[in-house]
């Protein structure tokens, strides 16, 4: 049993809402809500639906799946079309999309005789540059770790006590975010992409993001792992297999991983959890 204040306090948030679908993604945020919203309401009272677009990794998809069974929660994955509004990875993209999909989710909550739909959006959230969030007010999406004042790192450390394996699991966005705002999206670029970062995941760089420019790939890792990149057989290495994966050129970015990099662009300037 977890002793501490702001879990508890989510606890009674929870049991105040009824029965619940959780927006499930299988990253850190909602895999410490779905099992908050198990012990607080009781499995038979939640379920979890994980929304699959074609800019969601698969892998994400299939982790999301097996953490919702290990639970023993009641789990749906409904397929979700690129959105017309957001072909061209417009600015608002993030509004656009969490409206199309949010709207869709809570239409099949209410169906299926529940009374709320709960996201993983948490209180360190705010500081960041995401309209995504005026499309859950609107849609009355009710986001209970911002509402409990948990952080990232209350979510972490907790999720730690709770034995959940999400607890150190790297911080990871839509592959939109990986394609810069006006470029047109397309199937192919979103399986590339994938493709490549799965890859060097595997060779150790968990934290990786890879951003594309017409043809050119853009490899950010953490800024510590940096200099692991500094081998002339490994750089060789990563650029043939990006470029079997349908990349013409590779680079690095010299000042590494760091969230939100396409909004430096923006007259917000300002980053997000991308």
């Amino acid at each position: 049993m977890v002793n501490n204040e702001k879990y508890t306090e989510l606890l009674l948030y929870l049991q105040q809402l009824g029965r619940v679908v959780v927006a499930f993604s299988g990253g850190v945020d909602s895999t410490f809500l779905l099992r908050a919203a198990k012990e607080a309401l009781g499995e038979e009272n939640v379920k979890a639906i994980t929304i699959a677009t074609p800019y969601i990794p698969r892998w994400e998809l299939d982790e999301a799946k097996v953490f919702a069974k290990e639970m023993g929660i009641a789990f749906e994955r409904m397929e979700f079309p690129l959105p017309e509004a957001i072909k061209n990875n417009p600015e608002d993209r993030c509004y656009l999309c969490k409206k199309a999909v949010f709207t869709t989710l809570k239409a099949a909550a209410l169906a299926g005789g529940f009374s709320h739909v709960v996201d993983g959006t948490n209180l360190d959230d705010l500081g960041d540059y995401r309209p995504g969030l005026r499309a859950l007010a609107e849609l009355e999406i009710k986001s209970p770790l911002r509402d409990c004042r948990l952080t990232k790192a209350d979510i972490r450390q907790l999720s730690q006590q709770l034995r959940l394996p999400t607890w150190d699991k790297p911080s990871y966005a839509c592959l939109l975010t990986r394609i810069p705002y006006g470029q047109e999206l397309k199937a192919e670029d979103f399986i590339k992409i994938e493709q490549a970062e799965r890859y060097l995941m595997q060779l150790g760089f968990r934290a990786v993001r890879v951003r594309l420019h017409g043809t050119l790939a853009r490899i950010e890792v953490p800024a510590p792992q940096r200099r692991e990149l500094f081998d002339e057989q490994l750089l060789t290495q990563i650029s043939s297999q990006l470029k079997a994966f349908g990349f013409h050129y590779v680079t690095l970015d010299l000042e590494g991983y760091r969230t939100g990099s396409f909004n430096e662009a923006l007259p917000m300037a300002g980053g997000d959890d991308r």
